[in-house]
C-alpha cells in the first residue's frame, strides 16, 4: 500500500523575505519544492498577522501552476473560503479548534474546487480530528504552536502521526514546525509524508540540496512501510 504515498515537500514562505513574495516563491519551486504552504494568520485565532486573498491572489496570477497550500491560522475560516477559492487557491487547511460546524466548513470548502485539510495544535487530541478524515483529504499536526516561525520541534507530537498512519495507510499526513534536516528523520519514521518546511529551507545555504535531503528520507520511510 505504501507505493501509493508519495512524500511531498511545502516550504512556508513565512520567514522569507515578504518584500519579494514572488522571487522568493519562484526560488523554491525551482529548487524542487512540490508545493507552497502560505500561512495565513488573523490576529485571533494567533498572535500574528501575515496575509489575505489578496496576496495568493497576486501570486497566483504570476505563479500559474504550482500547487499552492493555504494553512488557514484563523477564528472564522468559513468566512475565508470563497476568497481564496477565487485567489486560486488547491488545499484550505484550516484549524478545527474554533469551528462549531467542522463538516460544513470541509462541504463548502470541496464545493469551492479546493481539497480540504483539517488542522490541529499540539494541545488537541488526535481523536478529535479522527473524526473528519473520511471527509478530507489531508490531516495536519502541528509540531510547534501555531502563529510563529522558528520554533522548537515538538517530538512528542510524534505519537499523533503514528496513530494516524497506522489506522490510516494511505492517508496525507503533513507536519509542520520547526521540521528540518535534524529533524525530519523522526517524522518520516513516524509516518509523515507532506513536510512543511520553513527557516530550514528558507535559510539554507543551498535550498535545493535541503530540500532533496528532506524528501529522500522520508521517501525512503515510505519505502519501508
Amino acid at each position: 500500500m505504501s507505493r501509493h504515498l508519495k512524500a511531498l515537500i511545502g516550504p512556508s514562505i513565512l520567514n522569507a523575505d515578504l518584500s519579494c513574495l514572488y522571487e522568493e516563491s519562484q526560488k523554491l519551486l525551482d529548487n524542487g519544492a512540490d508545493y507552497l504552504h502560505l500561512d495565513v494568520m488573523d490576529g485571533q485565532f494567533v498572535p500574528n498577522l501575515t496575509f489575505g486573498h489578496p496576496v495568493v491572489k497576486c501570486l497566483r496570477n504570476k505563479i500559474k501552476n504550482a500547487f499552492f497550500e493555504t494553512h488557514m491560522m484563523v477564528s472564522n475560516p468559513e468566512q475565508w473560503i470563497a476568497p481564496m477559492a477565487d485567489a486560486g487557491v488547491n488545499q484550505y487547511t484550516f484549524h478545527i479548534e474554533p469551528v462549531s460546524n467542522i463538516e460544513d466548513v470541509c462541504r463548502k470548502i470541496k464545493e469551492n474546487g479546493m481539497k480540504v485539510g483539517v488542522a490541529i495544535k499540539p494541545g488537541t487530541n488526535v481523536a478529535e480530528v479522527e473524526k473528519y478524515i473520511a471527509i478530507s483529504d489531508m490531516v495536519l499536526i502541528m509540531t510547534v504552536e501555531p502563529g510563529f516561525g522558528g520554533q522548537k520541534f515538538m517530538v512528542d507530537q510524534m505519537e499523533k502521526v503514528k496513530y494516524l498512519r497506522e489506522h490510516y495507510p494511505l492517508l496525507d499526513i503533513e507536519v509542520d514546525g520547526g521540521v528540518g534536516p535534524s529533524t525530519i528523520s523522526c517524522c518520516a519514521e513516524a509516518g509523515a509524508n507532506m513536510i512543511v518546511s520553513g527557516t530550514a529551507v528558507i535559510g539554507a545555504q543551498d535550498q535545493a540540496s535541503t530540500i532533496k535531503l528532506l524528501r529522500d528520507t522520508v521517501q525512503q520511510a515510505i519505502g519501508k512501510k
